[in-house]
């Protein structure tokens, strides 16, 4: 009997009209003509003999003998990803590229101003760096590393707790030219507040007499953009809370002498595949460096207020 060789590019084809059940939606998604998927189906009948869709008005339905091939073709597709993820666990040191996420904040705030460092240090890395309005899901594939502010759960997860973010409160000496600087949080009445959206559902924590603080307070500005908080505020916007490492991002801020309304606790979370990669856990150790309490102390347990860090910091030498 005379052996056939497939083609693997009409399986490919098949893969997707399959999936789809229609040969111009299959045309849009691979970027050919109907036409030309349409001849590629009829040539990959021909070449196994048989025929794998009966057409119909509202498109294509698969065969017994069609589904039998999609059974396979899955298979071949998925021996075809474990090969790819599996070769890349054989990586060159330093080199190939990685995938994160994070959020609006500490990601595209401070750690997005310390990425040319990293290239620098890693010429042969390239990161793919995006920021998303939602916690990346590592296990199903969204990247291959993410600071997240929920310790994951599942096994199959690692994290590497980076520390703790202490929100306060900002302003500028433009803002308070004529007015009086808050001295409590009932002092914030009569102010212009300005509110990142995810922060104002945690007022309630502030004060045991939240209720009645968040119906007094005028929010003259809500966004859920860390950067309009920070630019709007910067000039003479009004009274934000921010988290305490603004300060040193943007020297036009001032932080007001109130206590620290919130720590919020972050990790850098990975699978096992990037920590196994050399370009994984050089990426990994330098995240880690970037946060540590002797790189700076923003992000230490223990809050201190920005003025009084020097006096802080000399106790500490």
């Amino acid at each position: 009997m005379k052996k056939t060789s497939l083609d693997w590019d009409k399986l490919r084809v098949f893969g997707v009209v399959a999936e789809l059940k229609s040969l111009t939606a299959a045309g849009k998604r691979l970027g050919e003509s109907t036409p030309t998927v349409s001849r590629k189906i009829d040539e990959l009948e021909k070449m196994l003999g048989c025929d794998l869709f009966n057409r119909t008005t509202k498109g294509v339905e698969l065969t017994e003998a069609g589904r039998e091939v999609q059974r396979r073709t899955r298979t071949m597709s998925d021996s075809a990803n474990d090969i790819v993820n599996t070769v890349s666990d054989f990586d060159l040191e330093g080199s190939g590229s990685l995938r994160f996420s994070g959020q609006d904040g500490v990601a595209s705030h401070w750690l997005a101003r310390l990425i040319p460092q990293f290239q620098e240090e890693r010429p042969g890395v390239d990161l793919d760096f995006q920021i998303a309005d939602r916690e990346a899901d590592l296990a199903g594939g969204d990247a291959d590393l993410s600071i997240t502010f929920n310790e994951p759960r599942l096994r199959d997860i690692l994290s590497i707790r980076l520390g703790v973010l202490h929100y306060m409160f900002f302003t500028t000496k433009d803002y308070l030219a004529g007015r009086t600087a808050p001295a409590s949080l009932y002092d914030l009445i009569g102010h212009d507040v300005l509110m990142h959206d995810a922060y104002s559902y945690q007022i309630e924590s502030w004060s045991s007499r939240a209720v009645d603080l968040k119906k007094a307070i005028r929010f003259k500005l809500t966004t859920n953009s860390g950067t309009v908080l920070r630019e709007v505020c910067a000039n003479g916007g009004g009274i934000a809370v921010m988290p305490s490492y603004v300060v040193e991002l943007d020297p036009r801020l001032i932080a007001l002498e109130l206590p620290e309304v919130a720590p919020i606790q972050f990790w850098l979370t990975y699978t096992p595949r990037i920590q196994r990669l050399s370009r994984g856990r050089q990426f990994i150790d330098w995240t880690r460096k970037q946060f540590s309490s002797e790189k700076s102390p923003w992000f230490q347990d223990t809050f201190v207020h920005p003025n009084q860090f020097d006096k802080y910091a000399e106790r500490g030498k």
